[in-house]
């Protein structure tokens, strides 16, 4: 398994646990005009990992098909609603580290050589291809949340 991809995902949680430190009020303010807040860039990631453990890891075995991706707009749209059973930004950022380390320690157990398939499509993944897709979400949203910060 790529270190390379698995350590991205890493930083990623490692930065998000940072944000505990940052002020509630600055976590709630849209990014730009018309966008989410920090706090709902983290619902949104954290409604993705949830995803991933509860739908994906458990059955991540050689020559598995795994459910496709639910279609992203309505998953996006139930990670913002999902925020509100939080009693407050830490909360979130919490669970979301929480789940976060579940996920590096299920796929720590695993063969880094199986092979599987998502819905319909074709494409064999490994957990290395898997987790650099969300890796790379991770830093796209990384970013904005830097931005914002800065």
């Amino acid at each position: 398994m790529s270190l390379k991809a698995v350590n991205n995902y890493q930083d990623t949680t490692a930065e998000i646990a940072m944000l505990r430190k940052v002020e509630e009020h600055k976590l709630l303010d849209p990014i730009k005009e018309g966008k989410w807040s920090i706090q709902e860039l983290i619902g949104h990631l954290y409604n993705w990992d949830k995803f991933i453990l509860e739908q994906h890891i458990p059955l991540m075995t050689q020559g598995a098909n795994l459910i496709p991706f639910p279609d992203h707009d309505s998953h996006n749209n139930e990670g913002i609603l999902y925020i509100s059973r939080f009693k407050n930004v830490v909360a979130l950022l919490d669970e979301f580290v929480h789940t976060r380390n579940r996920i590096f320690e299920a796929i720590k157990t695993m063969k880094s050589d199986i092979r599987f398939t998502i819905g319909s499509g074709k494409r064999q993944f490994t957990i290395d291809s898997y987790i650099s897709i969300f890796s790379k979400h991770d830093i796209h949203h990384l970013e904005q949340i830097r931005n914002k910060l800065s």
